[in-house]
């Protein structure tokens, strides 16, 4: 059975754990509708992306 030779320091640990952190979604607003939507993702309201339409608008009912 492997066992380590020397007991893991806080430095060594905290190195390796350093990139385990959550980050919080970053959001960017629409210059057409003004709304808030995530970078590289389609307007889920007016359904476009890049300046072409790809969905039908969703309505409000």
């Amino acid at each position: 059975m492997a066992v380590p030779m020397k007991k893991v320091s806080r430095m060594k640990r905290g190195s390796r754990r350093a990139h385990d952190s959550l980050t919080a979604p970053t959001y960017v607003e629409d210059k057409d509708s003004g709304e808030r939507r995530r970078p590289h993702h389609i307007d889920l309201k007016t359904g476009m992306y890049r300046g072409r339409q790809i969905l039908e608008p969703k309505n409000d009912v």
